[in-house]
């Protein structure tokens, strides 16, 4: 196929790699979700097989469902001559030739038999640790040329993915792209009802952990309120594509046989672990599809699945991980024809995610303070109720890590009578 035209960002990222790759052997990018971080790695492949046209190419994933989405998005790179194949539990190909892609653990059995790839990339890079199957691969692997990519570089250890991979050949964050356009503006409605302001007073005067001070600040959000604000966005948005995360699957089931009830969301799917894989598959066919406007999700679509129209995103559950956080945020980011912007419902009832948001928007507007005015849609992430954004302003003045704060972290909540 021809070559996908890439934007300015993307090609000077290629640029940036093969430099990398050429010096080092190893490189690696930091591109936030929906900036086309597979558009970037295709074309690494497309220019190192007009050089080598006998390659074999080694794309690794740690998740079956990503494997087959990477298999199909790197057929646009490749000749049509140009053999590849999946490696998983039912395909265990003789032939290595070409281009091989699949998990981690398929793909050990044949490294560690002896199959020597000329170029490896490894999808979602921050999964590979210090001494994991991964790290065990590539140190049998030996020096062969070695990409890296993710939107999410943070990992929940001491070890640092630059130790594998080398400092990032080139970093695009979530903030950044906001602010440069390169993402789709935000409109980020963050739902604080359910605070308990006669709380206040008392809390001012006693340092609480974040697990209690939750509990003490946050009353028990429901779901008619959610259903209800969702109705709303739903009418105001043409051509409406939504996502919904819940916090368990039972509350994702819950969730969904609420949304059936009503004519625009009676083909609403729903995705969990639990799902066997054919299931899982056929709901994000129909979700792709004008089949299925909304899906509700327990994280299985947290990394590597595109459908670029979203133009909903509902947080109906609490995440600690600021990694989680923006990857889901990311799926509804991607630019699409006709997409004006995307509309974040979040109900999440957690100090963290209140300061998570506070903190993007302050981030966001810096850079724009350093990149050109752009004819694009301002990102607008706010709160619904400017009390609670006077109160988070306040917090973060001494508290610029609280989003990353675990549960027992003891805070003093501040005090605002004056």
């Amino acid at each position: 196929m021809p070559a996908k035209e890439l934007r300015l960002y993307q090609a000077e990222a290629v640029t940036h790699i093969n430099q990398d790759l050429k010096e080092n052997n190893r490189a690696s990018i930091y591109l936030a979700t929906g900036m086309g971080k597979t558009v970037v790695a295709g074309a690494i492949v497309r220019e190192f097989l007009q050089s080598k046209p006998d390659a074999k190419i080694l794309v690794m994933a740690h998740m079956i469902d990503l494997v087959e989405q990477l298999h199909t998005a790197f057929w646009q790179d490749i000749p049509n001559s140009f053999p590849s194949q999946i490696v998983d539990g039912q395909n265990k190909p003789e032939l290595l030739d070409g281009l091989l892609v699949g998990v981690e653990k398929s793909i050990s059995e044949y490294v560690f038999d002896g199959y020597q790839p000329d170029l490896v990339i490894i999808d979602e890079c921050h999964h590979v640790g210090a001494s994991n199957l991964y790290s065990k691969i590539l140190d049998h692997l030996g020096d062969v040329p070695l990409l890296g990519v993710t939107a999410t570089p943070w990992r929940g250890d001491s070890f640092s993915i630059s130790n594998r991979f080398g400092e990032p050949s080139y970093v695009c964050g979530i903030e950044t792209g906001m602010a440069k356009g390169h993402l789709a503006p935000v409109d980020y409605r963050l739902f604080c009802d359910n605070i308990n302001w006669d709380e206040i007073p008392s809390l001012s005067e006693n340092e609480y952990s974040i697990k209690e001070l939750n509990r003490r600040l946050f009353l028990p959000e429901r779901d008619d309120k959610l259903i209800s604000e969702l109705l709303k966005t739903w009418n105001e948005v043409s051509d409406p594509k939504g996502i919904i995360f819940c916090q368990s699957i039972a509350h994702a089931n819950e969730i969904v046989s609420i949304l059936r009830r009503y004519d625009q969301w009676k083909s609403a799917e729903v995705i969990h672990s639990e799902l066997d894989k054919k299931s899982r598959r056929q709901a994000l066919i129909r979700f792709r599809s004008k089949d299925c406007p909304i899906l509700i999700s327990v994280d299985i679509l947290n990394e590597g699945v595109d459908v670029p129209n979203v133009n909903i995103v509902c947080f109906a559950r609490v995440t600690h991980s600021r990694k989680i956080f923006v990857q889901q945020l990311g799926r509804g980011l991607r630019l699409a024809p006709n997409k004006e912007k995307v509309i974040v419902l979040d109900f999440a009832a957690d100090i963290r995610r209140m300061a998570a948001i506070s903190s993007l928007s302050t981030l966001i507007e810096e850079e724009r303070k350093d990149v050109e005015r752009l004819d694009t849609q301002n990102p607008e992430l706010h709160f619904t109720n400017q009390a609670v954004e006077s109160l988070m302003k306040e917090w973060i003045k001494d508290a610029a890590d609280l989003e990353t704060s675990d549960d027992e972290s003891r805070l003093q909540f501040p005090d605002l009578s004056s």
